[in-house]
């Protein structure tokens, strides 16, 4: 304890007091006063608590789940030709450009015919001999018979009258179906089209000299389309007509729903698959013949909860979800790791992590963290606070 110097005790006057006594009794007054200003004021306030954040919630329901795989698999159109001459030449005209639509029946390329034309011309004159020869032999075996029935010429003679006709007619329907084959080769100078279609590349050009080997072009048309699917010979045991298949472009979206219309007995011994095929519904220019497209085949169908892929989240490769947990009279944000399958429109299938009846958060995930306070918005389990 401090105790005052004899000069500064009570009863000193003012006048005589020591400088120190002066200074320590103002001190003490100031001591004093922040003494008695300290025991007026109020303690402060604890700071207000945290305010739960209103999440929407979707509780966690079994749903039907296929189990599928996908393949790669090539378009191919029922109605698909490749053009290749019936005859040698040289090209003399090329009446269409690759990708240009043309009718059944339509001109495409012309080879030079000039020889087939000699070739007519030459058994057009033939017949016409023959039939000479045989018209000079239809009179004759007329004249022979009246001649024998009136008894001037004899059996003989009338008997060669009437082989000499059958053999000029044997001859001149000879030579006139010889001259009709002829003509109908000239058809085959004209590439036409065999059906509508779309031309396809066009690697031949004026001039060249072609062969019954020689590819000119193809005609495609766009619709009877099949998708070509080899499915690994693993799956023999369960592949079948009827199948659910839905044709993906390179995005994953889906262009179409097909069934499987069709499995080979067979096994592809290069790629040791199993090729079946499904119908692909007319789509215009969305698919086109020898397009490369992705197949999902749906092998079965069971019920597996599912998320929405609004409340995934993912962190170094790992997929997580946050869920509602209750925690006395509210709820907290509890993140949580989950197994999820293939995503199935806007939904993924969960293959661990979670059980039926949590309440996923589906909203704000980006504002959330582990432990924060929620206010779940949306349907809640029976029983359940909130």
């Amino acid at each position: 304890m401090y105790v005052l110097p004899h000069d500064c005790r009570p009863g000193v006057s003012a006048s005589s007091e020591h400088p120190i006594c002066h200074a320590t009794k103002i001190a003490v007054g100031f001591a004093l006063l922040a003494a008695l200003v300290a025991g007026c004021s109020k303690p402060e306030a604890a700071p207000p608590a945290a305010q739960p954040m209103p999440v929407k919630v979707i509780p966690v329901e079994f749903s039907a789940v296929p189990s599928s795989d996908t393949y790669v698999s090539t378009v191919k159109s029922r109605r698909s030709a490749t053009m290749q001459p019936q005859i040698d030449g040289n090209i003399t005209r090329i009446y269409v450009v690759s990708g240009q639509k043309v009718n059944a029946g339509q001109i495409l390329m012309q080879i030079d015919p000039l020889k087939q034309v000699a070739a007519v011309q030459s058994q057009q004159g033939l017949e016409q001999q023959q039939k000479a020869l045989y018209q000079y032999n239809q009179t004759e075996v007329e004249r022979q018979r009246k001649l024998f029935e009136a008894g001037v010429t004899s059996r003989q003679v009338y008997d060669q009258a009437v082989q000499s006709f059958q053999n000029s007619k044997g001859a001149f329907d000879s030579s006139a179906a010889g001259t009709n084959t002829q003509r109908q080769q000239l058809a085959y100078y004209q590439i036409r089209a065999p059906f509508a279609g779309i031309v396809g590349d066009v690697p031949v050009h004026l001039g060249d000299y072609v062969s019954p080997t020689t590819l000119l072009t193809t005609v495609d048309e766009n619709k009877d389309l099949e998708a070509y699917i080899y499915l690994p010979t693993e799956q023999s045991s369960r592949v079948r007509p009827g199948l659910a298949v839905d044709i993906l472009d390179t995005s994953g979206a889906v262009l179409t729903h097909s069934t499987i219309s069709f499995v080979s007995p067979q096994v592809d011994n290069g790629l040791q698959s199993i090729l079946a095929k499904a119908p692909i519904p007319h789509l215009g220019n969305m698919i086109r013949n020898g397009q490369i497209v992705n197949a999902r085949v749906t092998w079965s169908t069971s019920q597996a909860p599912t998320v929405s892929v609004l409340a995934v989240t993912r962190i170094g490769g790992q997929t997580f979800v946050y869920v509602a947990a209750p925690k006395g009279n509210g709820f907290l944000a509890h993140q949580v790791a989950v197994n999820l399958g293939e995503p199935i429109g806007n939904d993924y299938p969960v293959l661990g992590g979670l059980k039926q009846g949590d309440r996923v958060i589906v909203s704000g995930i980006q504002f959330l963290q582990e432990g924060v306070p929620v206010q779940p918005m949306g349907p809640q389990p029976t029983g359940s606070k909130g």
